[in-house]
């Protein structure tokens, strides 16, 4: 007989390799903010067992050693600039420096060098300015803490900023409203790495929602007028008293006695905007607080600011703050009892 030919023995391929951890880069400075570096390092830094492993978090900057922090402790950083050539990701969260002072050269060389090769530079808060420095949010969005957007609008004019928004992705760069609209941001870009639901298991880890409804608009401080130049203030303080009503751009140019070209004129020179639209923020921020502070219903806040119906006090509402004022008082009603308590 002919002996039976042995099978032929095939290697087994081997397992793939699991895929190389994205690279984040937090590049901090003296002082270091503490809540907005805590909010990288609570989306990209180590969750344990609970989640996989997907993010390497490493902290850099310019002159390693001791970085004095805004909380009152140091930060011992050892790493030094060249961290960011093996960044997938710069982040910058938060940056302070003395009033007209500039972003180091060295630093933002380094983060154009960064981006050039292909990482993704992600400003948290104030971090916006050194992106901006290094001229990436040129003709482009960005976001900041919208008591900074002025400043930066001021400093870097070809940079478009939006002081509504919690945060602003062009791929290439992202930037974020005020310190904790950074943890938005981060668990943003989590979801487009990995997906939504990697981003939700770390968005329940924080315990907090994987998205925030609404815009920063709604945590800025109430707007007040400020200082009102005398031509203006007799004027502004006879529409403070009659929210409640609807008036006209001509009604206002008769009681300040011009005419409506004129008022217009007066209104963009010495604050900025419109009658039209200081009249409409004065009737937004009284909703605001009515909705704070007291339980009426939607229909009465509206005749009360002079919106006229819910149906408009809603548009209005959502085009100034992007959220509903149901969300709204969900949001501050308990906060206003607690702190009137």
């Amino acid at each position: 007989m002919t002996p039976r030919s042995l099978p032929e023995q095939r290697e087994l391929p081997e397992p793939p390799k699991p895929p190389e951890p994205h690279r984040v880069v937090a590049l901090v400075n003296p002082p270091q903010p503490a809540f907005p570096l805590a909010c990288a390092t609570e989306v990209f830094g180590d969750h344990g067992p609970a989640v996989p492993a997907r993010y390497a978090f490493e902290v850099c900057t310019e002159h390693p050693g001791p970085v004095r922090g805004q909380a009152g402790y140091d930060l011992l950083v050892t790493t030094g600039l060249d961290a960011l050539e093996r960044a997938d990701t710069v982040l910058v969260p938060g940056w302070r420096q003395p009033p007209g002072s500039e972003v180091p050269e060295a630093v933002v060389a380094a983060v154009r060098r960064a981006h050039g090769r292909g990482a993704r530079i992600v400003g948290i808060c104030s971090g916006a300015f050194v992106l901006a420095a290094a001229g990436l949010l040129d003709g482009r969005r960005a976001a900041t803490h919208w008591a900074q957007a002025a400043e930066l609008a001021t400093r870097f004019p070809r940079v478009r900023v939006d002081p509504a928004v919690l945060y602003v992705d062009h791929g290439d760069v992202a930037t974020s409203a005020g310190s904790a609209a950074g943890v938005d941001l981060c668990l943003h870009l989590v979801s487009a790495d990995q997906g939504a639901a990697y981003a939700m298991r770390i968005a329940r880890q924080l315990v907090m929602p994987p998205h925030r409804e609404g815009c920063q608009l709604q945590y800025a401080e109430l707007p007040t007028s400020g200082a009102v130049p005398d031509s203006l203030a007799p004027l502004l303080e006879w529409l403070s008293g009659r929210l409640d009503r609807p008036v006209s751009v001509a009604e206002m140019a008769g009681r300040a006695q011009v005419s409506a070209r004129t008022l217009t004129r007066r209104f963009s020179e010495q604050l900025g905007v419109s009658p039209g639209r200081w009249l409409l923020d004065r009737r937004i921020a009284a909703t605001r607080a009515l909705l704070e502070e007291t339980d009426l219903p939607v229909e009465t806040i509206a005749h009360r600011v002079g919106l006229s119906s819910a149906v408009n006090l809603r548009r209005r509402f959502h085009e100034a703050l992007r959220t509903t004022p149901a969300a709204y008082r969900r949001a501050f009603r308990a906060e206003g009892a607690r702190l009137r308590s």
